[in-house]
């Protein structure tokens, strides 16, 4: 087997994807678009979701879904992917789905915990997600620095970690980060939901002088923003102040990259006066399925051009590509029949 180039650490979950009306987000108290761990009042969301509407099981966490979008554009066997799971049918799933992708799948097992899940209520173009952790809780650094897994991070060239493993463990993550930093290769990171840089500051700003690569999008640049206390709402002015934060590996600028749906997706790079902007290709409505993993579907294509070489204009494109083939189906999934990007006129 060839030695995966991209290695991704995050959160394993079992999807719990069901199309409902907004009374269930009433009842628990959900926004339409919106991302949160799941608390006690949120449990029963998942019985609800089996046994009141028509569910459709996935292989799910953000980071887990970017890696398969890096592997949809990538040769065989470019992606290996690492996190926490049962020892249980869930996690089995997990990896049938992820090998019949092409993902390679290193899981840590946790025999105290099941596999974790995603409920994620759809409502029209719209989705919920309320998570249970679960086993992706107890990620350990032993797991990462084990020999055999190891030898993949060393063998990898490109590095990208979901946000949402700041609440599990950051130890791992520094590990990555500093790895790349010293070999100068490339970490990536997510700010993947507004509520980790509200709550999850200390960790957040631990792994900043990492960041060669950032990924957001609006929510979360105003959430940063605002924990930070940068006294704007200015997305690209946003962008460029994090871009210019002191940074480890100075052999590389640090290069922001903000998503805004539909709008245009603003890049930002440390030392640069002007941020730049890159409009979204339009597509007809009806053409839209699902938007549930949008934003994972651009950090995959982001990462599969990162992975190649490409220069940010395409890495972008690439993003916003395969964004586009994902809300076409219900997801996060990427079309069966296999599409290859073929440049800015598709």
């Amino acid at each position: 087997m060839s030695s995966p180039k991209l290695f991704v650490l995050g959160n394993p979950l079992l999807d719990i994807q069901a199309t409902c009306d907004k009374a269930i987000l009433e009842k628990y108290q959900l926004k339409e678009n919106d991302a949160i761990l799941a608390e006690e009042k949120h449990m029963s969301i998942y019985e609800d979701l089996t046994t009141k509407y028509e569910t459709k099981y996935l292989a799910g966490g953000a980071a887990q879904n970017a890696a398969r979008g890096a592997q949809y554009i990538l040769p065989p066997n470019s992606t290996v992917y690492v996190g926490c799971v049962g020892n249980d049918s869930s996690a089995q799933q997990l990896r049938d789905a992820c090998n019949r992708e092409g993902v390679r799948t290193e899981y840590r097992v946790d025999e105290t915990h099941p596999t974790g899940r995603c409920g994620v209520v759809i409502t029209g173009h719209h989705r919920s997600m309320v998570t249970d952790l679960a086993a992706a809780n107890h990620y350990k650094l032993e797991h990462l620095k084990s020999a055999p897994i190891w030898e993949l991070v060393e063998q990898a060239q490109v590095y990208y970690v979901g946000g949402f493993h700041l609440t599990v463990c950051v130890p791992a993550i520094l590990a990555l980060a500093e790895h790349a930093a010293e070999k100068n290769k490339i970490f990536t990171m997510n700010l993947s939901a507004p509520f980790l840089p509200q709550f999850f500051k200390e960790q957040l700003d631990a792994c900043a002088p990492y960041w060669d690569y950032l990924i957001g999008n609006e929510s979360e640049a105003l959430a940063y923003a605002e924990s930070h206390n940068l006294g704007t709402t200015d997305i690209a002015t946003i962008a460029q102040i994090i871009a210019d934060l002191p940074k480890k590996n100075t052999a590389r600028p640090r290069v922001v990259v903000i998503t805004q749906g539909t709008e245009p997706t603003i890049v930002a790079t440390s030392g640069e006066k002007e941020t730049k902007t890159f409009p979204v290709h339009k597509i007809d409505p009806v053409k839209i399925v699902d938007t549930n993993g949008a934003g994972d579907a651009f950090a995959g294509g982001f990462l599969g051009g990162l992975v190649q070489g490409k220069p940010i204009e395409t890495c972008v494109d690439m993003g916003q590509w395969l964004a586009q083939l994902s809300i076409q189906e219900l997801g996060p999934a990427y079309p069966t029949e296999k599409k290859v990007y073929e440049g800015q006129n598709y």
